[in-house]
C-alpha cells in the first residue's frame, strides 16, 4: 500500500495555487519562450530513510507472525487467554516452531513482495519513496496489519502512479497465489469450525481446480493456507478503487477526477451492506478511510497518455477485489 507524503500539499492548495509565471520586459527570443512556461518549485529533498525504524518494524512484525503462526489451527482462539500462564504459552509456541516458522515466512513474503513492487518501482522513476514499514498486530490471528510505505504522490506522472499502484499487488500476487497452491494441497476438511474464514473467488476456483473433493467445504486453516487467505483479503482490499489504496491509484489513472465518483459511490455500498449484514468489524478500515479521504490528488501531470496496454490492464485489473476479497470475512460460530 502507498501513502502519501505527509509534506505533500493538500489538494485543495495544489489547485487554488495558480502557477507563477515570470515577466520579462525585454529579452532575447529564447529567454522569452522560457519566461512563456510555468516557473515550476523545485521538489523537496528525499527524505532521510529511517531504515532504523523500519527494521525494528519488520523485526516485530515477524515476532508477532510467528506467534499467530504458532497458534494456527490450535483451538486456542477463543479460550481466554487469562487462564494460560505466560510460561504455558511460550511453551506450546515453542512446541509448534514450525507452525509458526512456515507462517511468518509465508506472510511475511507476500507482504514484502507486495512493498516491494511499489518501493522499486518508485525508485525506478526516481520517485522518493521511504523503506516499507510493517505494521506487527499482536494477539490476533493473523500477526499483522499489514505494511505501508510513503511515497511523494506529487512527483508523479498519471502513468508513473498507475506503474507504481498496481505494481504491489501484481508482485504480491506472484507469491501469494503460490502459497496458496501448496496450502490447498495440503488442506482437510474441519467437521466442526469454530471459526469459518469465508473464500474469495479466486480461492474456491483453486479448490474446485485442485481438490474438488473439498469444494464448498470449510477447511482447517494451516499456516500456508492462513497466509494465502490473507494475502488474497490484503491485496482485495488495497485494489479498492477508493482514496489513496492501490485500486485508487489505478482508477484514477483511468478515470481521473471520475474516480471521485466511482469511489463515494463504492464507500456508501460497503456502509450500506456493513449495517445491513451486521459485519462491523470493517467498521475500523471505513473510518481510516474516511480519515485519509476518499478523493484522488492530482498526479504532477494528469494528461500523460496511459497507452491501450496499461488502460487494459488496469481495467483487468480492477477485478482484484472481486475475485480476491469475501466481504463475510470471517464468521465465528457458536457466539
Amino acid at each position: 500500500m502507498t501513502r502519501p507524503d505527509p509534506a505533500d500539499p493538500l489538494p485543495s492548495e495544489r489547485l487554488s495555487s495558480p502557477p507563477d509565471v515570470l515577466e520579462l520586459s525585454s529579452a532575447p527570443a529564447d529567454e522569452a519562450v522560457q519566461a512563456a512556461v510555468p516557473s515550476v518549485p523545485p521538489a523537496p529533498p528525499a527524505r532521510k530513510r529511517t531504515w532504523p525504524l523500519a527494521l525494528v518494524l519488520f523485526l516485530l512484525t515477524c515476532f508477532s507472525t510467528f506467534w499467530s503462526g504458532a497458534f494456527t489451527n490450535s483451538r486456542l482462539d477463543l479460550t481466554p487467554w487469562i487462564d494460560w500462564g505466560v510460561a504455558d504459552l511460550v511453551m506450546l509456541a515453542v512446541s509448534r516452531w514450525d507452525m509458526g516458522l512456515e507462517y511468518m515466512l509465508a506472510i511475511m513474503g507476500i507482504l514484502l513482495a507486495h512493498e516491494m513492487g511499489h518501493f522499486v518501482t518508485a525508485r525506478w522513476y526516481r520517485i522518493p519513496a521511504s523503506l516499507p514499514y510493517f505494521i506487527p498486530m499482536p494477539l490476533s490471528p493473523f500477526g499483522t496489519m499489514g505494511a505501508v510505505i510513503l511515497m511523494h504522490g506529487r512527483q508523479a506522472d498519471r502513468k508513473q502512479l498507475f506503474d507504481v499502484g498496481l505494481a504491489g499487488p501484481l508482485a504480491g500476487l506472484l507469491v501469494c497465489l503460490p502459497v496458496l497452491y501448496v496450502g490447498i494441497g495440503r488442506a482437510v476438511p474441519d467437521p466442526q469450525p469454530v471459526i469459518e474464514f469465508h473464500q474469495p473467488l479466486l480461492m474456491q476456483g483453486l479448490v474446485a481446480w485442485l481438490r474438488p473433493e473439498l469444494s464448498g467445504k470449510t477447511l482447517v486453516m494451516s499456516p500456508l493456507l492462513m497466509a494465502g487467505w490473507l494475502g488474497l483479503l490484503i491485496t482485495g482490499l488495497n485494489m479498492l478503487p477508493v482514496s489513496q489504496l492501490d485500486g485508487g491509484h489505478v482508477c484514477y489513472a483511468l478515470l481521473g477526477r471520475r474516480a471521485h465518483l466511482v469511489a463515494r459511490a463504492l464507500f456508501v455500498a460497503a456502509v450500506t451492506f456493513m449495517f445491513l449484514t451486521g459485519r462491523y468489524t470493517w467498521l475500523l478500515l471505513m473510518l481510516l478511510i474516511l480519515l485519509i479521504g476518499l478523493r484522488h490528488p492530482p498526479t504532477r501531470d494528469d494528461t500523460v497518455p496511459l497507452g491501450w496496454v496499461r488502460a487494459a490492464v488496469g481495467w483487468l485489473s480492477l477485478l482484484i477485489p472481486v475475485v480476491c476479497f469475501n466481504p463475510l470475512g470471517i464468521t465465528v460460530h457458536g457466539f
